[in-house]
């Protein structure tokens, strides 16, 4: 994955542009595949770990009216998380990750189900900002969740990254 997540440094560095993380399962490992890459400050500006939904309000801004009606895994908060990420960190782009880690189900959601949120700068002047959302079903232990949860963050936000 550290291939992965040097491509993306390496695009956006190209481009002049930054990426923030927004985290809640994965408890600051996307920030770390990213930071593990030799020259990542250049680009990567930081992240935020908001593991207690209160959090995901006050420190990135998600509505609390959202929180309240569909709880913290939701594709709406992901995308939520990934916005707030970009405009507290002021980079261009922000990756973010919500789900289910176990071991137990949280607010009717089952282990393994995972939201992964890409958001960037509009595609052309005029266009809105580019959102895009991964609902994922993982499996295996609480470790494993959490690694494919960055794995595919890092895989969508690759795919996001289109040439412009």
């Amino acid at each position: 994955m550290t291939s992965d997540a040097e491509t993306i440094l390496t695009t956006l560095a190209a481009r002049g542009e930054t990426l923030a993380v927004a985290e809640s399962l994965t408890g600051g490992l996307l920030a770390a595949a990213f930071v593990e890459v030799p020259g990542a400050s250049r680009v990567f500006r930081g992240g935020i770990v908001a593991y207690a939904t209160a959090l995901k309000a006050t420190l990135l801004g998600v509505p609390a009216p959202l929180l309240d009606a569909h709880g913290p895994v939701d594709p709406s908060v992901a995308a939520a998380l990934a916005a707030g990420a970009r405009e507290r960190c002021g980079s261009d782009w922000a990756a973010a990750t919500t789900g289910v880690a176990g071991p137990d189900s949280q607010a009717g959601q089952p282990v393994g189900r995972v939201y992964v949120a890409v958001v960037g700068p509009p595609a052309a002047p005029g266009d809105p900002e580019r959102v895009e959302v991964r609902e994922l079903t993982l499996e295996g232990d609480r470790p494993a969740i959490r690694r494919g949860a960055v794995e595919a963050a890092v895989r969508l936000l690759g795919e996001t990254l289109t040439p412009r």
